[in-house]
């Protein structure tokens, strides 16, 4: 099982993690700790870490908390990696992240995403069209 999230973490490079647990555990493995040497390493409960990679824990948006699991798992201050890692916590809390929100370009495009999103309207191809429209904003 090891082997296999290993190498399946190296292809996808932890960017098409499709969750907040996912991305923690495949980035703890690739730096090479088990689920208790990493909790030892770092002073975490190994029950609480495990709830939370297996996404039966809800991970706290604590700035603190996420500072401080982002430093252990040795993710960069400021990068896309980082933004990644705070957007699929706000996603699995099912909020949208500060920037987002208190943007006030992007939050008036909101409401016509999620009617488009419940609408089941978009293939993906314009959906992928509206996340660069998003993205560019």
């Amino acid at each position: 099982m090891l082997y296999y999230s290993y190498n399946r973490m190296n292809k996808s490079n932890n960017m098409l993690a499709k969750s907040f647990g996912e991305f923690f555990r495949l980035k703890r493995i690739k730096l090479g700790y088990t689920l208790r040497s990493f909790c030892t390493q770092f002073g975490y409960d190994p029950g609480n870490i495990s709830r939370l990679e297996r996404s039966v824990a809800i991970p706290s948006l604590d700035n603190e908390i996420l500072s401080g699991y982002s430093r252990a798992l040795q993710i960069k201050q400021d990068s896309e990696e980082q933004v990644l890692f705070y957007d699929l916590a706000h996603s699995a809390k099912g909020q949208i992240p500060n920037d987002i929100r208190n943007n006030k370009q992007v939050s008036t495009m909101l409401p016509a995403f999620f009617r488009t999103v419940r609408n089941k309207q978009l293939n993906e191809e314009k959906l992928k069209k509206l996340m660069e429209l998003l993205e560019n904003a």
